[in-house]
């Protein structure tokens, strides 16, 4: 099968790799001349646009930015698809614009769902990804060979768009957990309380989550964690205030009583505009620090 793989960056280039590796013959294009020159020393065939790309593919693979950037993607590349081609796209955005994206897609003749990831560049790396896959019964047995060569679970959340709906619960879920751990660690300090004993403690009692135990925010417990590499991102705060800003305005889209969600997202945008830009989601251990 011939996919075509449109955005190439920290999350893209890593899971085009991983395609290559597994015998696909991936062909791809970003914007950015460092993410193309980067996915052409992994095997990706380049191209020298989005509608190049897609010219023959059988699965176009999407990793982008933000809906505005997938719709106008899609405006593009639609028309140069043979038809019949399956369009999967792996961005993180809002669940109206998966819906809009994948209606256009059908419209157009093709095939259509959203598949966005949990697992950072890590588990793009490493092909560890979960994919959140909403789609139509069909499509989902179509493509899980795909996805299952990118990550280790597939999991069908439902209909179109169901697969946004299931990342942003889950982000806002990562999010809260990663303040309240943050909190608890800085709280530790305030009390005498070493680093390495609320980890024990914690990582083996009720307060145990992956927040702590896989992305611990202060160095030393998790050697893996970005703690450890001032911070680094694996999952950088801009995206998680990105995410958080997509739940936040389901919340109040649905009118769902989400106080910890909307505190979280105000917590993340703040930190995000600030000293966090560039830094991982699990340095807001540091801003609670210094407030305290």
């Amino acid at each position: 099968m011939t996919i075509a793989f449109i955005g190439l960056g920290n999350m893209g280039g890593p899971m085009a790799a991983n395609l290559v590796k597994a015998g696909y013959e991936v062909t791809g294009f970003d914007l950015v001349p460092e993410a193309l020159e980067r996915a052409g020393e992994n095997g990706v065939r380049l191209a020298a646009s989005a509608t190049e790309a897609v010219d023959g593919a059988g699965t176009v693979v999407t990793m982008l930015p933000s809906g505005r950037h997938v719709l106008g993607c899609y405006d593009q590349v639609l028309g140069a698809a043979a038809p019949g081609t399956l369009f999967a796209d792996c961005s993180t955005i809002d669940v109206a614009d998966a819906r809009a994206a994948g209606q256009a897609a059908v419209a157009a003749g093709h095939r259509a769902l959203d598949a966005p990831v949990s697992g950072g560049v890590a588990g793009a790396t490493a092909a560890t990804l979960t994919f959140m896959v909403g789609a139509g019964e069909d499509d989902f047995a179509a493509v899980s060979p795909l996805l299952s060569t990118m990550g280790r679970r597939v999991v069908h959340c439902g209909g179109p768009g169901a697969g946004q709906a299931a990342k942003i619960c889950n982000n806002m879920i990562l999010g809260a957990s990663m303040i309240a751990v943050s909190e608890a660690f800085v709280l530790g300090e305030s009390l005498g309380l070493s680093h390495q004993a609320l980890f024990d403690v914690v990582s083996t009692a009720s307060g145990q989550c992956w927040a702590l135990t896989s992305n611990c925010p202060v160095p030393g417990p998790v050697p893996a964690s970005p703690a450890n590499r001032d911070y680094q991102p694996g999952f950088a705060a801009a995206l998680m205030a990105k995410d958080l800003g997509l739940a936040a305005e389901a919340i109040r889209a649905g009118g769902v009583a989400a106080e910890l969600g909307l505190r979280a997202a105000e917590i993340y945008a703040a930190f995000a505009e600030g000293p966090g830009a560039g830094q991982d989601f699990s340095a807001i251990v540091n801003a609670i620090r210094e407030k305290s």
